[in-house]
């Protein structure tokens, strides 16, 4: 247990900050999904749009200690590829 008023302080800064990083993970694996389900069903404008949603999502978040840029522009690149093969498969 915290004893001093500033840690105290800090423990409830703490629990904000872990709140807030959940909910961003929990958005991004949310929108992922809904990605990869599309990817899954074949659509490729629903896909594309979801794609466009994450990629702005990510941008933001990785400005924050939620997550690495380079996670984030990880992530990005590898959503972006499969959204690529999905439309070359379509055309080939």
């Amino acid at each position: 247990m915290p004893n001093t008023e500033s840690a105290k302080k800090r423990v409830r800064q703490n629990v904000e900050r872990s709140a807030r990083n959940r909910w961003r993970r929990t958005k991004v694996k949310e929108e992922t999904k809904v990605f990869l389900k599309a990817i899954h069903d074949g659509d490729k404008a629903a896909a594309q749009k979801s794609l466009n949603l994450l990629s702005g999502m990510l941008d933001r978040f990785a400005l924050t200690p939620t997550m690495h840029r380079n996670t984030a522009a990880r992530r990005k690149s590898r959503l972006a590829k499969r959204l690529n093969k999905l439309s070359a498969s379509k055309s080939a």
